[in-house]
């Protein structure tokens, strides 16, 4: 939930000239893709964050999945963007202070904790 609802007042921002009516954040190519991370054991999101957790370094992870984590760049191009609509993303922003700012995931997720649902 918390993370959807992010998701929607980012998008809410950084699309905000076009016709609201033109977007739906509840469609598949939004949210299918949140569910997905969250969901499958098969995501390389998920197995990318889930070695994070555990203490390995990015590179580390980067090395050991061998494969594109889509997440990982796009967390920059988020923050990037965010940086110009000025969204209220905080889950967002600690991912990005995570992969790249080096803040430890354990310490990132303590500042996130109190507004999670």
């Amino acid at each position: 939930a918390n993370a959807a609802r992010e998701m929607s007042v980012f998008l809410d921002k950084a699309v905000a000239h076009m016709n609201p009516c033109d977007v739906n954040h509840n469609a598949s190519v939004y949210l299918g893709d949140l569910l997905v991370t969250c969901y499958s054991l098969y995501s390389r999101n998920r197995t990318f964050g889930n070695m994070l957790g555990k203490g390995y370094s990015v590179m580390a992870a980067k090395l050991e999945l061998n494969m594109v984590a889509e997440g990982y760049n796009a967390s920059k191009c988020i923050h990037v963007t965010n940086q110009r609509v000025g969204a209220a993303i905080p889950i967002a922003n600690t991912i990005y202070q995570i992969l790249w700012e080096h803040v430890p995931a354990d310490e990132g997720f303590v500042q996130i904790e109190k507004m999670l649902i």
